[in-house]
């Protein structure tokens, strides 16, 4: 009976806690933690490029509109009459061509389009460069194209102007013609008045008045609203009356 005591005394004792599942959290990482500190820094790095990338894109985009700003600011500077001077505290030019080629040189100006650029190199004098560069966006959908068929014409004239072969400056107002007619076909469409109106032009220097006048009749017609070019127009129609 003695020796049944202590047998229940220790069956009664409570189990000793244990660790279940062996070694702790921090053992099973142990042996891998050099592989998950270069996983992660790994992807430190990564995010530090993208965040890098990101961060000279948005320096890349405000150095280019700072630039563009700029250009557009030269490109607005006004130019000054015959006999007025020069004056420090108001930026001005001499004459358009002295305007253009300032802006020419500017560092920003390959961020504008190329209408803008056709048209300093156009004021500039450079009516060959002037026709390369709009040729570059006359496929635009937008204003821009029809802004660049217009420039293209309006260089095409002007080297036609520069000719001293009859035969050549005829192309060239022939050519000019062709691109005033595809400057803009829809009849709603932007500056469609405009685009009549130059046509009107060159067939009145191509000697064609009647062609001219219906033109300008209808370029009249087109966009009454714009008492510029209705101005214009009246002259125009006024010159072909008197001749």
């Amino acid at each position: 009976m003695a020796d049944k005591e202590p047998a229940k005394a220790a069956a009664a004792e409570p189990p000793k806690p244990v660790h279940i599942g062996g070694e702790s959290f921090i053992d099973r990482v142990r042996p891998h933690l050099k592989q998950i500190i270069v996983v992660v820094s790994a992807a430190v790095v990564v995010l530090l490029v993208i965040f890098g990338i990101r961060a000279f894109h948005e320096r890349t985009e405000r150095k280019t509109t700072d630039g563009l700003d700029h250009v557009l600011e030269v490109a607005r500077q006004p130019i000054r009459g015959k006999d007025e001077k020069a004056d420090p505290k108001k930026p001005s030019f001499a004459s358009e061509k002295d305007r253009a080629v300032a802006v020419l040189a500017l560092p920003g100006i390959e961020t504008a389009g190329p209408a803008f650029r056709g048209g300093m190199l156009l004021d500039a004098g450079k009516p060959d460069e002037a026709a390369t560069e709009y040729r570059k966006g006359i496929a635009a959908k937008t204003v821009e194209g029809v802004l660049c068929r217009e420039g293209l014409g309006l260089a095409l004239e002007a080297k036609a102007a520069a000719e001293k072969d009859a035969t050549a400056r005829q192309k060239g107002l022939e050519d000019a013609l062709a691109a005033f007619t595809a400057m803009q076909p829809d009849e709603a469409g932007q500056r469609r008045a405009y685009a009549l109106y130059h046509q009107a032009r060159m067939q009145q220097l191509l000697g064609k008045r009647a062609e001219a006048k219906a033109l300008f009749e209808k370029a009249k017609d087109a966009n009454k609203n714009d008492h510029d070019l209705a101005d214009l127009v009246e002259k125009r129609l006024a010159a072909l009356g008197a001749s």
